[in-house]
């Protein structure tokens, strides 16, 4: 069967607006697909008597004069659709009585032929009747399917030959007898026979105005999960040949199926079909979405969306499932912006300079908003929704959150949600290269804070997390490394404690020793400007846990404070605060730096 023709974006506009000079200026083939309409419009008496409409209606037919396919159309059109619609309403009681029985008919009498050869030879009349027998065949069938999916083969609907004028005989059917045939239920039970999505646009192509009324039906009574039924998977191509269509209407009918609840492929489907007017160097509009159901207040969205990945991690992988088409398109994101890399396997000859040596080049500085998007949302996407990544996805990720960003404020939040993610997925680290990878990372993170710290101009680096987690992992406190973790990362994650076993390894007998950590905050510094709007982990928090631990008395760590001066660290504002009974004020570890009113006296240290 040769490709069908769709209407174009041009032509549905054109439509909409009937702006005739733009129908003129339409192909052939392209208008033969919307003459039910125009031959409607150009002999129907009109409800606009301007002389506006009338010079329009005069280029409508000169436009129609050349087509052979309109005399036909005005054969249709000249019927008694009264007399027709009567025989109609019969014929449904008659189906009724019988239980849906189709052995008798009122509209067609008993075919010689097949329906094809029959509706061949048949005068306009009897396709009416051909055509109208069998949508309310379809449409009976549909309404006692209680919701179980079906595919009716049907001649009428099948032929290569005859479409084109079956959608005639459909399209005019529709104009003439709405109240028989309501659009919607027209457009549902055209879901059940082959070619239904090109009969679908067609019909609403030359019935503009019922564009969202149609899509807004379609998805109110389509699945909650579209993937897991042959029925879900042709309701959703449906629906994305309209937007094709119609594209300035795809978000809206986006957030129609975000508010039902249902059809989540054709939301993501949408999404990857939009493509914005100008080129955006922000986040692309699909980790936006996806960020968004997640990541959003609506806990039924959330649940909702999670369901679609998890069922479709199920499936085979096919190159037709939007979840595949999804990852792949957000794994091409992912490696766009990764820096020049080398292989985690193979050595580097090329040393440019010291960073170089690890094997990566900085992150682009216009780079770093949407690295961090994407590391968020593959959070959201393991951690809420259960996305298994795969090997592809594991190595891009772990060499994405590995790389070296700018010292700017961004870049400081880009190497904090690194780090968590590697604390909650520890996974990712799956090789002993990929883990050597790991420690040279975190070591430069080591070397790097202060600098950092000063050039970013904030308050609180990666620097005190760093630390901070550190000493947790030191005095086995993994759930406060856990609700850290949430709390970087903005989201709720199920992280067990035992996952966390290779990583506390890792820092306490490779990188942060105790006597490390401990000679380490020493020489931390007192927070400029220190004030009650700090947010994040301050070197207070810090300190404030090794006094705790007693690692400086531990560790012959010395220790000295003298009457007017804090010498080298912030240890003398903690022993302050102890001396002074202030021990509250230091509890909240993980809700930033937890000032409150009373305690203002100490903005002056």
């Amino acid at each position: 069967m040769p490709r069908l023709q769709f209407v174009s974006p041009y032509a549905f506009e054109a439509m909409q607006k009937v702006d005739v000079v733009r129908l003129a200026a339409l192909s052939d083939p392209e208008l033969r697909l919307l003459l039910p309409c125009l031959v409607r419009m150009a002999l129907c008496a009109p409800a606009d008597q301007s002389q506006s409409w009338a010079q329009d209606k005069k280029l409508i037919l000169r436009l129609l004069s050349g087509v052979e396919a309109v005399n036909s159309i005005v054969a249709l059109l000249s019927v008694d659709f009264h007399a027709l619609e009567q025989d109609a309403r019969k014929e449904q009681q008659l189906r009724h009585k019988a239980g849906g029985s189709n052995g008798e008919s009122i509209l067609v009498s008993q075919l010689q032929h097949g329906l094809t050869l029959e509706f061949e030879h048949s005068d306009p009349l009897r396709r009416l009747r051909l055509a109208l027998s069998e949508l309310l065949a379809i449409m009976n069938k549909v309404a006692d399917s209680n919701g179980e999916w079906f595919l009716k083969s049907s001649e009428l609907f099948e032929s290569p030959v005859y479409l084109e004028e079956v959608a005639d005989v459909l399209c005019i059917l529709q104009a003439e007898l709405p109240s028989l045939l309501p659009i919607i239920d027209v457009a549902e039970a055209l879901l059940h026979v082959r070619n239904g999505d090109w009969f679908l646009c067609l019909l609403v192509a030359n019935v503009p105005d019922s564009f969202n009324e149609v899509c807004r039906g379609l998805i109110k009574n389509g699945e909650r999960q579209d993937e897991e039924s042959m029925g879900g998977r042709r309701r959703t191509e449906a629906l994305r040949q309209l937007c094709q269509m119609n594209p300035s209407q795809a978000l809206n009918i986006r957030a129609m199926v975000v508010e039902e609840c249902h059809l989540p492929g054709l939301g993501v489907a949408l999404t990857l079909d939009y493509k914005p007017d100008t080129a955006d160097d922000a986040v692309s509009p699909l980790v936006s979405y996806v960020s968004g159901l997640l990541l959003g207040t609506n806990g039924k969205v959330r649940t909702w969306f999670s369901m679609f990945i998890r069922n479709g991690q199920q499936r085979k992988r096919e190159s037709s499932s939007v979840l595949w088409q999804m990852r792949r398109q957000l794994l091409l994101e992912l490696v766009a912006i990764l820096p020049r890399s080398r292989s985690t396997h193979e050595p580097n000859d090329s040393v440019e300079d010291a960073e170089s040596s690890s094997g990566y080049s900085g992150l682009r500085e216009e780079h770093v908003v949407k690295a961090s998007a994407l590391l968020r949302l593959y959070c959201a996407l393991m951690g809420i929704a259960g996305l298994r990544p795969t090997d592809e996805e594991a190595e891009q990720l772990l060499q994405l959150m590995t790389s070296r960003p700018p010292a700017t404020p961004a870049g400081v939040r880009f190497v904090s949600l690194s780090f968590c993610k590697l604390l909650a997925f520890p996974t990712l680290v799956s090789t002993p290269e990929q883990e050597q990878l790991m420690v040279m990372w975190l070591s430069w993170m080591i070397k790097e804070e202060e600098y950092f710290e000063s050039a970013a101009g904030v308050a609180a680096s990666f620097g005190e997390m760093l630390l901070l987690v550190a000493m947790y992992f030191h005095s086995n406190q993994l759930s406060a490394i856990i609700e850290l973790v949430c709390s970087t990362l903005g989201m709720k994650i199920a992280i067990k404690p035992s996952s966390l076993s290779k990583m506390k390894t890792i820092f306490t007998q490779e990188i942060f020793t105790e006597q490390v950590v401990t000679a380490h905050a020493v020489r931390v510094a007192v927070t400029n400007n220190l004030s009650a709007n700090i947010t994040g982990f301050l070197p207070i928090h810090c300190i404030y846990q090794l006094l705790r631990s007693r690692a400086f008395t531990k560790h012959k760590v010395s220790i000295k404070v003298g009457r007017s001066q804090v010498c080298g660290s912030v240890i003398g504002l903690v022993i302050f605060l102890l001396i002074h009974g202030s021990i509250d004020w230091l509890l909240p570890m993980n809700e930033g730096c937890g000032f409150g009113e009373q305690h203002g006296e100490f903005h002056l240290l």
